[in-house]
């Protein structure tokens, strides 16, 4: 199976680097995606929003001959989810990895911009549920491989019109909320939620980590995604 591997905001194509062999081991092939603007300054990513984003990922399904799965981590979550909404007919299945499908109009979150752009923030800046697995040494090394990300992509509301993409089988791979807490969220199915309450057929899987599995246990993750292909 093509695996299409989608980053979330600061990371590249190259933070899956690690996670890769475990997919290719199971007998899947892995495409590692780097968003459109990302590390490029502002003269020259300002115009580009969340829908460029998902294009590319679009672009990415229609250069192969079957059916994908699409893999999306944190904010790569809802280019994954606007991808699975463009074409349901191609995706085998959506694998969000500590992350959940936005409803439309929902976006990724509000970070600040600096000289154009959004850097990343520190990891000062998250929980310790998200960062807590991470040791100094995997902070250090992540953090001089982030890049920044073009201002309108964490705001920019994203645009869902196909009803056909509940239908599309969902595992989420969550480290940082408990399986029941999602099932409550479910169950209350508030507004930013209608997607989650919505899919037919979803699949949660706890994994013992935080926010970047990628980095704090990259093979583990891939056995993750390629188990919930089996």
């Amino acid at each position: 199976m093509d695996i299409i591997l989608i980053p979330g905001l600061w990371l590249d194509a190259a933070t899956w680097d690690e996670v890769v062999p475990a997919l290719e081991a199971a007998g899947h092939s892995a495409h590692p995606l780097t968003m459109p603007g990302v590390g490029e300054p502002a003269e020259r990513s300002a115009e580009i929003g969340i829908a460029d984003w998902v294009a590319a990922v679009v672009a990415e399904i229609d250069r192969r001959p079957g059916d994908v799965v699409v893999v999306g981590h944190s904010g790569g979550g809802n280019v994954a989810w606007g991808a699975a909404d463009a074409r349901p007919g191609r995706i085998a299945r959506v694998v969000f990895v500590d992350t959940f499908p936005p409803a439309d109009g929902g976006s990724i979150w509000e970070f600040a911009v600096v000289d154009g752009v959004v850097p990343f923030p520190g990891w000062d800046a998250f929980e310790d549920a998200e960062v807590g697995d991470l040791d100094e040494e995997t902070r250090a090394d992540a953090a001089s491989r982030v890049l920044s990300v073009p201002a309108r992509v964490p705001t920019d509301p994203l645009a869902l019109t196909d009803p056909g993409r509940y239908a599309i089988p969902v595992t989420m791979l969550t480290g940082t909320m408990p399986a029941a807490d999602l099932k409550t969220i479910i169950a209350q199915a508030p507004p930013w939620a209608a997607d989650l309450a919505a899919l037919e057929d979803l699949t949660i899987v706890e994994l013992s980590s935080g926010h970047w599995p990628q980095f704090s246990q990259p093979a583990e993750l891939g056995r993750a995604i390629a188990a919930a292909l089996d």
